[in-house]
């Protein structure tokens, strides 16, 4: 890289596509997918929605667990999942290496 001698700016390098180019061919089939939901929501009435979701309570009432659990994370929300992640660390003595380095 060249460094602008008036300044001390190295330019900043180009990462990623190029101009006009969009990246990729994305779904192939997006515009079908679109096109069946859009079909599914019409279909679909606000009454017909509310049978459903009366039938789901209906179901939780019973003791149905599933039921429970879809009726909760549709009102409630669903919990937050927490990540744990073990992994060994290696620990470093940084002043040692750089004593051992001169």
């Amino acid at each position: 890289m060249e460094e602008n001698a008036s300044t001390n700016i190295v330019p900043k390098q180009h990462y990623g596509f190029k101009k006009g180019n969009p990246g990729g061919p994305g779904n192939p089939l997006a515009g079908k997918i679109a096109k069946l939901r859009a079909s599914i929501v019409d279909a679909v009435t606000p009454e017909d929605f509310k049978k459903i979701a009366k039938k789901l309570l209906a179901l939780a009432l019973t003791g149905d667990v599933q039921a429970i659990k879809e009726l909760m994370n549709r009102t409630i929300g669903k919990e937050k999942q927490i990540l744990e992640i073990e992994a060994p660390i290696k620990l470093y003595n940084i002043s040692q290496e750089t004593e051992d380095a001169v």
